[in-house]
């Protein structure tokens, strides 16, 4: 994914977080990191992420609240969830239908994405690689403006591929999800 199209999409997304109704506050709203969920349909797939959406609040994020090298919750409180309701194609890997934990391994220069079976887990205290269902590489993109809270994001274009975005400080990941058919 090229940096010009980040760069377009950053302040898109932006907007949406403010505006969208696909983002919701959820039950939790009394934490400092609230419960909201993002999400979408590609085709007759439905997707959707539900995580704690932590804020920056001046603090280094990168290489110090979150280590590079260890796997993180990619959110905060529980583990941040994925839902799939058919079998997809993550970056051209199969990930059958279901409900996965989603915890990332952040790096300087590359990204490990883990879509883990337990998904009713606090943070990633009890993560167990062994129950991993699908692991893939992604290249962090540094950006000029700031997301001062952890959003995810699900663009759909049309229906046979959608975009999974993270955006939180100066970064942001993707990876794009196609039919497995």
């Amino acid at each position: 994914m090229s940096t010009k199209f980040f760069m377009f999409l950053l302040p898109v997304c932006l907007f949406l977080t403010l505006s969208s109704s696909s983002i919701q506050a959820q039950e939790k709203s009394q934490r400092p990191s609230p419960q909201v969920s993002a999400g979408d349909n590609m085709g007759e797939t439905k997707i959707s992420i539900n995580y704690g959406s932590p804020a920056v609040k001046g603090r280094e994020i990168w290489g110090k609240l979150v280590p590079f090298g260890k796997v993180w919750r990619t959110g905060a409180n529980e583990a941040t969830t994925f839902d799939i309701t058919t079998d997809v194609k993550v970056n051209g890997q199969l990930l059958p239908a279901g409900r996965y934990a989603l915890f990332t391994i952040p790096g300087e220069d590359e990204w490990t994405v883990i879509f883990n079976k337990d998904a009713d887990q606090w943070g990633a205290y009890n993560y167990k690689q062994d129950n991993d269902a699908l692991r893939i590489s992604v290249k962090p993109e540094t950006k000029g403006e700031t997301a001062e809270r952890l959003t995810f994001f699900v663009l759909p274009n049309g229906q046979t591929e959608a975009n999974v975005y993270m955006f939180w400080d100066k970064l942001a990941i993707g990876f794009q999800l196609t039919p497995a058919k």
